[in-house]
């Protein structure tokens, strides 16, 4: 196990993902600031270690939703409202990430994904080719689904898969998805006390995606433990260890990275037939 662990250490580049949940206050619905420092601070670390770091965001129908202070009012085109809100909440998201990394003397930078970066070869090769230029620039690409434009043709689904996505369009070595769970459970663990914690999963079965049923723990985002796997299964396709740990402490980026046993590692299982852009086409869409 131990051994396992430690190879996490020699681990070159990071695509990390947190969801909406874990960047807001539960009682408000309103970013929290002191988290985001943390986490941009740990990632910041990463970077001044000569890893490459991407990360890959939840949260801007949220904090646009929290901006206009619309509530729960009856929305007459909940598509078009939840565009609206992502149009202002992305801005506003990019905006203190921009602040916070300047802060610590590094750069950002802003991409916006579609199914159909992925599944157009040209578009997918643009992506891959912009990515490479911010690493050889030093900086950090953040993440998100262009909720604005997506609609249910060619939204991804969630960011769970995005992450996943992302991480192998460049070759990253690890995917760490940050959740409101420790790691997966035989079963939800919000529900059933019995339910038991796997450390390390080495091969994806029909039995685990049974036990990945679709829970959040919350009202703001969009993948429960079915998503996770779901990413897992296109990351350690693509060769890439994965791990699914708590936000609550997102020190347990720089744990995870030392080799500590936190979370759930799935490990790499290299499929050479494994195709992403036909994956993700044929993927079923929430």
């Amino acid at each position: 196990m131990s051994d396992i662990r430690e190879r996490l250490k020699d681990k070159k580049r990071i695509v990390i993902k947190i969801g909406s949940s874990s960047l807001q206050h539960e009682q408000t619905g309103n970013l929290d600031y002191a988290k985001l420092d943390i986490l941009v601070r740990e990632l910041c670390d990463l970077r001044n270690q000569g890893k490459d770091v991407v990360l890959v965001t939840s949260g801007a129908i949220a904090v646009g939703k929290s901006a206009v202070h619309f509530g729960d009012r009856p929305e007459d085109n909940p598509i078009a409202v939840k565009q609206a809100y992502a149009a202002i909440g992305q801005a506003r998201l990019m905006m203190t990430y921009q602040k916070i990394f300047a802060e610590y003397n590094q750069v950002a930078a802003q991409i916006l994904m579609t199914k159909y970066t992925i599944v157009d070869n040209l578009n997918r090769f643009n992506a891959r080719n912009t990515f490479a230029e911010l690493f050889k620039l030093g900086v950090v690409p953040i993440v998100n689904e262009n909720d604005t434009v997506a609609t249910h043709e060619i939204e991804i689904g969630d960011n769970d898969t995005l992450s996943a996505i992302v991480a192998s369009l460049v070759d990253a070595d690890m995917l760490i998805l940050l959740s409101d769970i420790d790691g997966l459970y035989t079963d939800d663990p919000h529900n059933n006390p019995d339910a038991k914690y796997i450390e390390v999963v080495e091969k994806l079965t029909d039995e685990l995606f049974e036990m990945g049923k679709t829970t959040t723990g919350s009202d703001s985002g969009t993948g429960g433990m079915t998503t996770k796997l779901q990413a897992a299964r296109i990351a350690s396709s693509v060769g890439i260890d994965m791990v699914i740990a708590n936000s609550k402490d997102v020190k347990n980026i720089r744990r995870i990275l030392d080799g500590k046993n936190i979370g759930t590692l799935f490990l790499a299982n290299a499929d050479e037939n494994f195709d992403l852009p036909l994956y993700v086409q044929q993927m079923h869409i929430r």
